[in-house]
């Protein structure tokens, strides 16, 4: 059976205080759209009212759809949440939702399809806006993107932030060759999709710091680890399987 246009996949871990009003935020938006639709979110092993929460919302708005994994890390939610989707279109969006939910249309015209292959969301593109980010925060990401252009991907400002879109036919090859389950899959998804010869644009957005946010030092220096595994897992193989321009 075909799937929806769009899902947009929400990873979840611990996510009891934000993960309610992110819904609302998406479905009174998503409401008014001229396409099916459908939110997953992908709990990562959650310890807390997370399950409960969302199933709640799914039995008033059956649009809204609870997958539960084992604990794994955000790389490891996302990639299931991307292959447990059949839609034509796939949106990834953080629990926080620091981007506005109607930004969605910055990637998804309701009048015509993209013209790109995955669209990611950009607080680098002439056009975003950040909204009372602290210094600290914009150093570790600008710290990382630097080494992410360096090492993995150059070209591309801003690898990093949330919400991404991907056209569901890719979705299924990149996120089946995911290897990284941790915080910086971001990198490697990108880099499988570069190797596939995928068309990608930077869409940009405004984007609202939450004091709440998990990104931090530690986080920061496993991601830089990640990005090195990219390199090193392309240097023996391991994406040997990939192949370029299917999606052309």
């Amino acid at each position: 059976m075909a799937g929806p246009f769009l899902s947009v996949i929400i990873p979840a871990f611990d996510e009891e205080r934000r993960i309610s009003s992110a819904l609302e935020e998406l479905t009174r938006h998503l409401s008014g759209k001229p396409y099916e639709w459908e939110i997953i979110v992908a709990d990562d092993g959650s310890t807390d009212r997370t399950r409960e929460i969302v199933e709640n919302a799914a039995a008033s708005e059956p649009r809204i759809r609870y997958l539960g994994l084992r604990h794994g890390g955000k790389g490891w939610a996302i990639k299931n949440g991307m292959l447990h989707s059949t839609a034509e279109w796939r949106f990834m969006c953080d629990a926080d939702l620091s981007m506005p939910a109607e930004h969605i249309d910055r990637f998804l015209p309701d009048d015509k399809a993209p013209d790109h292959d995955i669209g990611i969301g950009s607080r680098e593109a002439p056009g975003s806006r950040r909204f009372d980010e602290p210094l600290w925060r914009h150093l570790i990401g600008r710290q990382f993107n630097y080494a992410a252009r360096l090492i993995a991907l150059g070209g591309l400002n801003d690898t990093q932030c949330g919400f991404k879109l991907y056209r569901g036919s890719l979705a299924d090859e990149i996120f089946a060759a995911q290897k990284a389950e941790g915080w910086g899959f971001d990198v490697e998804v990108l880099y499988l999709g570069r190797k596939m010869g995928a068309r990608m644009e930077e869409v940009p957005i405004d984007w609202h710091f939450n004091a709440e946010s998990k990104v931090g030092f530690i986080r920061g220096g496993l991601g830089f680890l990640d990005i090195l595994a990219v390199r090193w897992n392309d240097i023996r193989g391991r994406y040997r399987d990939v192949k370029r321009d299917k999606q052309k």
